[in-house]
């Protein structure tokens, strides 16, 4: 049960989404409104919008839209960090004027209209409600074969996850003063919040299309994603190369008795296939292991510099603060 008005920021990312912000602007300013008007958040509550280092007109529409809307504000990072890195610059500024957290991204792929039933599971006893999708029906056969591919892999590389949630969720103030103690700098927001514990919740929602601009997250870029989080959160890849390993070296072992037993026998074997078909496999085999352990030791060397995740170099919250905004 709420015992108060809490303060709502809603923190969203932007890369180059110059041709969405304004109808994002729209939408959510007719729900913040009636959020306020409704007596669920206080008329303290902001969106931010986190520029991403964008290279088009972005942030010059973020000013304005700070400059004409009551309830929008943002923040600029130095240079783009990539979406994790911004959407934890978000959320580490927003926990520090906020109550309650939610993050989204800036196309409205993600029902806005889900924001009231994770307040209200919020104002029962949820530290965090993850935004979870209902179906994936408008996907394309290979997009919804692939993303849910993503998820039981994740699963069975021993990484808790919550099925077909992405970054769509609310989180309380104390959930991301506990996030600021993780100081990874390979980032996978889905699989961190889960290991801070605290109650919480789901809330289910049908994602919509996007209604302009293009995706930030091709083919490309979610594979890699998918690679980090594999990586940042498991060492079952290194497992696997061990026991591979013991698996080749038991093979190995029985082709070396066979040899043996054929050469006492005096049987000539010419073998020439055999043996170039093996120096390739157990060749590719080692230069693939090699790279496995390769990609922990480059995240080894990332973590031991202890460079700063992000740089913000425009705060408009505490410039608005010193304007009276």
């Amino acid at each position: 049960m709420k015992k108060k008005e809490e303060i709502l920021y809603i923190v969203i990312p932007c890369y180059n989404e110059e041709e969405v912000l304004e109808e994002t602007t729209k939408q959510l300013k007719e729900k913040i409104q009636k959020l306020i008007n409704d007596k669920m958040i206080s008329d303290q509550s902001r969106v931010m919008y986190v520029n991403d280092g964008s290279k088009d007109k972005t942030w010059e529409l973020i000013e304005k839209i700070d400059k004409r809307e009551k309830y929008f504000t943002g923040i600029s990072l130095s240079r783009n960090r990539g979406h994790q890195n911004a959407l934890l610059a978000g959320l580490m500024t927003a926990k520090n004027y906020a109550d309650i957290i939610i993050s989204m991204d800036a196309d409205l792929q993600d029902d806005i209209n889900a924001v009231d039933e994770m307040i209200e599971k919020y104002y029962d006893g949820c530290d965090i409600v993850y935004g979870v999708r209902s179906a994936r029906k408008k996907d394309t056969f290979f997009k919804r074969t692939t993303a849910e591919g993503f998820y039981k892999l994740m699963n069975a590389m021993g990484v808790e996850i919550v099925f077909n949630h992405a970054d769509y969720r609310l989180t309380s103030k104390r959930v991301l003063e506990n996030l600021a103690d993780y100081k990874e700098v390979n980032l996978f927001l889905r699989g961190m919040f889960p290991l801070i514990g605290y109650k919480s919740d789901k809330v289910f929602y049908e994602r919509n299309e996007r209604f302009a601009g293009e995706s930030k997250y091709p083919l490309k870029k979610m594979l890699s994603f998918a690679w980090d989080g594999i990586t940042s959160f498991s060492i079952k890849p290194i497992t696997l190369i061990f026991n591979l390993g013991i698996t080749i070296l038991i093979i190995s072992t029985l082709i070396l008795i066979y040899s043996l037993v054929v050469k006492f026998l005096g049987q000539t074997v010419p073998g020439w296939t055999f043996i170039i078909c093996s120096i390739w496999i157990v060749a590719g085999l080692e230069m693939f292991s090699l790279g496995v352990i390769g990609e922990y030791i480059g995240k080894i060397y990332n973590e031991t510099k202890g460079r700063p995740r992000y740089i913000i170099s425009r705060n408009l919250v505490e410039e608005d603060k010193k304007g009276d905004k």
